[in-house]
């Protein structure tokens, strides 16, 4: 049973200024998601689901999935502000404009994942061998496991000179993931120190060696279960807060907090690109030269 790969699509990219899941990169006008979806399948992943917003539909396909559908097994599904909710609920965020962040993508997603299943970002580079190891570990559990995994990064790899950075900081004991505790602002100071800057205000310096989390995880269809409790809760709570985001790094801790399960850690020295803001893509644009020249990836990916 071939593992499914998840990626999470529908972000709004207001950081970025754009549409960064399928802005070009590469030389033929691929996206960084052509790259990602090329590894998955060169590592034994049998399908991939796109989690897009409804507005970008046309453009997504124009520039990304049709040709990817070409080459493997394809599909995506809608994240919209409505989408999970009651017509109470919906009438309670009426003042809301944007999706309820990467759990909520996750569960818009349940009806299309019948394997286990790795979560991607869209606009993060992860590395083959991240793929490999994940596909490998997905591919020896079934569908009921409650032995999950992901993939964590050096925190100093996957930093931005662009501005800050989101990420999980992890702490990992027996080669599982203990805690997880997301820190949603973290940045290079002007003496080059790492900061975490909580949402209290309250700094503190990070030494860049941390685990971090770039939601590269592997589960099995079991944790429907627990994200399914975590959002209802959240929504419960959170129904008329404008910008308040379920997450996927905080779901998967309550795995582990709940005891309904646990994630093995696996780790990566890949350092890390992505397109977090527009200065990043003329970045991105010469990693995947460079990562061609050398023939890691053909200059052509897909069959026309």
């Amino acid at each position: 049973m071939k593992p499914t790969l998840l990626v999470l699509a529908a972000g709004m990219g207001s950081r970025y200024g754009g549409v960064k899941q399928i802005d070009a990169v590469g030389q033929n006008n691929e996206c960084l998601l052509d790259y990602a979806t090329y590894d998955a399948i060169k590592s034994g992943f049998g399908k991939v689901v796109f989690i897009i917003r409804k507005d970008i539909e046309q453009a997504f396909r124009e520039r990304l999935f049709d040709r990817i559908a070409k080459n493997c097994d394809a599909e995506y599904v809608f994240q919209q502000r409505e989408s999970l909710l009651t017509p109470e609920q919906i009438k309670l965020s009426e003042n809301r404009q944007k999706p309820w962040g990467t759990t909520h993508a996750v569960l818009c997603a349940q009806n299309a994942i019948h394997t286990p299943f790795a979560v991607i970002n869209s606009d993060d580079y992860y590395g083959r061998q991240a793929f490999e190891v994940l596909g490998n570990y997905l591919s020896s559990i079934n569908n009921d496991s409650t032995e999950h995994a992901m993939v964590g990064y050096v925190l100093g790899n996957t930093m931005s000179r662009s501005g800050s950075v989101s990420r999980g900081v992890c702490t990992v004991k027996d080669g599982q993931l203990d805690s997880i505790v997301e820190n949603l602002k973290i940045y290079y100071d002007e003496n080059d120190k790492i900061i975490s800057e909580m949402p209290d205000g309250e700094k503190k310096i990070l030494t860049g060696k941390e685990w971090v989390s770039m939601n590269l995880f592997g589960f099995s269809p079991k944790a429907f279960e627990e994200f399914n409790v975590y959002w209802e809760n959240f929504i419960k709570n959170n129904v008329e807060a404008p910008k308040a985001e379920a997450l996927l790094p905080v779901s998967a801790g309550d795995i582990i907090e709940h005891k309904k399960g646990i994630i093995k850690f696996f780790n990566s020295t890949e350092t890390w690109f992505g397109m977090t803001y527009p200065e990043d893509r003329q970045l991105v644009k010469d990693e995947i030269a460079k990562k061609i020249q050398s023939g890691y990836y053909p200059e052509t990916l897909w069959e026309k």
